[in-house]
């Protein structure tokens, strides 16, 4: 069966406008930024407006803020005044996206919950109480794709480097750590890729790329050499939970729509935890 289903792209399908809100994030030295250049200039191609919003981490650590002296009720209030800048800034490309006529695609240069990575969980979930947000909406419900570039310092080490990165100084081992963690924070998300470095860099973008077309819909087979198939599996057991990696249970719930053809299948689909469900 071909990777891409009706069900999953038929909310861009019924629409004359696509808006595609992206987050590109991942550990240090991933290919984020030149990902996002390529991305940006495939798209502009095909006539699309592409919208970039910047590193919001970068743009206020640039300014004089070292992680490193900051104590834990810094940091905390750092963290909780980043994601508040990191809404606006956003919503700022939502905003001139829905009033652009064209399709737009606005490529955010991580997401809100990439700071979570960078927190104890303790800290985190006193934050999102307190300013009376829940992971499902900011996970699920706030980007219609997460992309995980991973790490070079995972897979190709020889071209890991944070020399021309103004702020970063990460070396291997943390920026595998840091990789780890910010992949974890993602984890739920109903459109979720991990890009990781099997391949040799250029790949590794055209990877990236082909995962954006199909997601939206886009039919760029010849020009990103996609011949992808999508397997399904009957598991009959499984093992002790005890032993699987960290992991989240959702709930998933499908309401199917009545279609005038009935080889075509429609449907509205819920998924969440703890009650709070978004639809996709």
């Amino acid at each position: 069966m071909n990777e891409m289903h009706a069900d999953e792209n038929d909310i861009y399908e019924q629409n004359p406008k696509i808006i595609h809100k992206l987050v590109l994030t991942g550990g240090p030295c991933g290919g984020k930024t030149t990902g996002q250049s390529r991305l940006s200039t495939f798209f502009e191609n095909l006539g699309w407006k592409v919208f970039r919003v910047p590193e919001t981490a970068t743009l206020l650590m640039s300014g004089g803020v070292k992680w490193t002296d900051l104590t834990m009720e810094q940091a905390d209030r750092f963290q909780q005044n980043l994601i508040k800048t990191m809404m606006q800034i956003e919503q700022t490309y939502f905003d001139l996206a829905e009033m652009s006529n064209a399709n737009c695609i606005v490529i955010c240069d991580r997401g809100v919950m990439d700071p979570s990575a960078y927190m104890p969980r303790e800290a985190w979930e006193k934050l999102i109480s307190k300013e009376k947000w829940n992971n499902v909406d900011l996970r699920d419900s706030r980007y219609g794709q997460v992309i995980h570039m991973t790490t070079a310092a995972k897979g190709a080490i020889e071209f890991y480097t944070t020399e021309e990165h103004v702020v970063r100084h990460e070396g291997p081992e943390l920026a595998c750590e840091l990789d780890d963690k910010v992949a974890q924070a993602w984890v739920g998300h109903p459109y979720y890729d991990v890009i990781d470095n099997s391949t040799d860099f250029n790949a590794k973008c055209m990877r990236m790329m082909a995962a954006v077309c199909r997601r939206i819909g886009v039919d760029v087979a010849d020009r990103l050499e996609l011949n992808s198939k999508k397997h399904k599996y009957l598991v009959k057991s499984i093992s002790d939970q005890d032993s699987w990696p960290p992991y989240k249970e959702f709930e998933v719930i499908h309401n199917y729509l009545v279609t005038p053809d009935p080889k075509m299948q429609a449907r509205v689909r819920k998924r969440g935890r703890d009650g709070k469900l978004g639809c996709h």
